[in-house]
């Protein structure tokens, strides 16, 4: 690829996006130290990723590896040298965060979920995928799929209740009825 073609991509499809970014990265992560590291690993690893193949969703794939990125970082603040544990018991071996069973329904629900959403039609999915996922507006959902915002609501709609529905068929869920289908 041209270099004035890659500078051209960059400047009209992802600098655009780079404010929000860096809104998304503070709210989301505050304690990361360095936010500009972050957005410029997320560039490199954006035009990487396009060598290889077309990206579709260029603020979705955006926002998706800046998360990652940051991610990562923490996962590499969370090892721990062999080297610098004097002792072994200093070591916690028991986390913080929720316990193993927590930890294994909210895995079981995302499973579910994720099963859920790949029995949708292809283009439902793709609309509740761009909307839940990367958090994309109706309108930029309409853009980039070249449907109307009216399609846009009407494939949320359908794609939430399918899911209602899937969650229900497996006693995950008990949607509310209106008062006339309960009397009868």
């Amino acid at each position: 690829m041209a270099k004035t073609e890659q500078a051209r991509w960059f400047v009209e499809e992802v600098q655009p996006h780079e404010s929000s970014l860096r809104a998304y990265l503070r709210g989301m992560f505050p304690s990361l130290p360095d936010i500009d590291d972050l957005v410029q690993e997320s560039y490199a690893r954006l035009i990487r990723a396009r060598e290889v193949s077309r990206i579709s969703y260029v603020k979705a794939f955006l926002f998706t590896t800046a998360r990652n990125a940051a991610l990562d970082i923490f996962r590499r603040g969370k090892v721990v040298s062999i080297e610098y544990v004097a002792d072994m018991s200093e070591l916690s071996v028991m986390e913080d965060s929720p316990n193993a069973a927590e930890t294994a329904t909210k895995q079981e629900e995302l499973e579910l979920l994720a099963t859920a959403v790949r029995g949708l039609p292809d283009r439902c999915r793709r609309v509740l995928t761009l909307r839940l996922l990367y958090g994309l507006s109706h309108k930029e959902i309409a853009a980039d799929l070249g449907i109307s915002e009216h399609t846009v609501k009407a494939q949320l709609a359908k794609g939430m209740r399918r899911c209602s529905e899937f969650f229900e068929s497996r006693g995950m869920l008990k949607l509310a009825r209106p008062a006339a289908e309960k009397k009868s």
